[in-house]
């Protein structure tokens, strides 16, 4: 006698209980939801930032451009009257064309003894190098201020070392402070603060240049003016570009060593240059509305001149 054995119908498939790996693909997709919210988080402190120390400044200067005060009619809603004046006035409009021509002199010159001082120092390889690079940036940690007093105190004329020494050999004492002169004596300072500064930029550049396109240039039979004139040069080009137009954008905003210089020299007037006269709209006669006119069309012209320079730049380059 044989016991048949009870047929039992096949269990259904359960699924399987979640594993590790599920597991971690859940906290991972929660993690991924999450990202949104703690990426906002970490910028939001920034973008506060932003608004109240950028955007709400910014926004209130406008407002006081777009009107006008007077003891008779008080605060009112002048429009595009403020801009108008200040495309028309002369006294901005000379301090403009001073600072173009200032700056078509001393920016070449200015670059051009960065670019060669960037060739030597990667020409020379010593520990000379090394100290001259740290002089050379060694200005641009002084600030402005500082550093145009102390020019100031050596242009002067009673205890200065610099403008008795034509009398050595007969001749008449230098003013470093004459009109001839004053533009002179401020390229001067702003050619020694800011020379190091693009130096190290343009040095900084030539260290990402391949090494053997050097090579391949000597042995060529190219000499080491060459290999810098031919070589270095154009392949820092971009480098050189940035720097000059970093250097336009300063040049445009020229303020602080007229503004100590006007201790020394009194033909600096309060309209030398156009940020010069816009400080002393604000804070000398209290036109605080004409002030902020002529720091936002300053703003659009710097903004037009570097964004020329961009344009050309590039129409150049593509050319070549």
């Amino acid at each position: 006698m044989t016991r048949s054995l009870p047929i039992t119908a096949p269990a259904a498939e359960e699924s399987p209980p979640a594993g590790p790996v599920e597991s971690r693909s859940r906290r991972r997709s929660r993690r991924v939801t999450a990202h949104p919210v703690a990426g906002a988080l970490f910028v939001l402190p920034f973008f506060l930032v932003v608004v109240a120390f950028l955007i709400v400044p910014l926004g209130y200067a406008f407002w006081l451009s777009l009107s006008s005060k007077s003891l008779a009619t008080g605060v009112r809603f002048s429009g595009f009257d403020n801009y108008v004046r200040a495309f028309t006035d002369p006294l901005l409009l000379d301090g403009l064309l001073r600072v173009v021509l200032f700056g078509l002199v001393q920016i070449p010159i200015m670059l051009g003894i960065a670019l060669a001082g960037a060739l030597v120092l990667d020409a020379v390889t010593t520990k000379f190098a090394l100290a001259f690079r740290l002089i050379a940036f060694m200005p641009y940690a002084v600030p402005a201020v500082v550093g145009a007093l102390m020019w100031g105190f050596l242009y002067s004329r009673t205890f200065g070392p610099f403008a008795d020494l034509p009398t050595l050999v007969g001749g008449d004492p230098i003013d470093f402070f004459s009109v001839s002169l004053l533009l002179v004596s401020l390229g001067n300072i702003v050619t020694w603060a800011w020379t190091g500064y693009n130096m190290i930029i343009l040095y900084s550049a030539l260290q990402g240049v391949p090494r053997e396109m050097y090579e391949a240039a000597v042995i060529d039979g190219a000499t080491p003016v060459q290999i810098a004139l031919r070589v270095k040069v154009p392949a820092i080009k971009q480098a050189i570009s940035l720097a000059a137009i970093f250097t336009v954008i300063g040049t445009m905003q020229f303020f602080t060593e007229p503004a100590i210089m006007a201790r020394f020299a009194p033909q600096i007037s309060a309209g030398y240059t156009p940020n010069l006269y816009a400080y002393n709209q604000a804070f000398a006669y209290s036109d605080f509305h004409y002030s902020a006119a002529l720091s936002f069309a300053l703003g659009f012209l710097v903004f037009v001149v570097a964004y020329a320079f961009v344009f050309v730049n590039r129409r150049r380059g593509g050319r070549k």
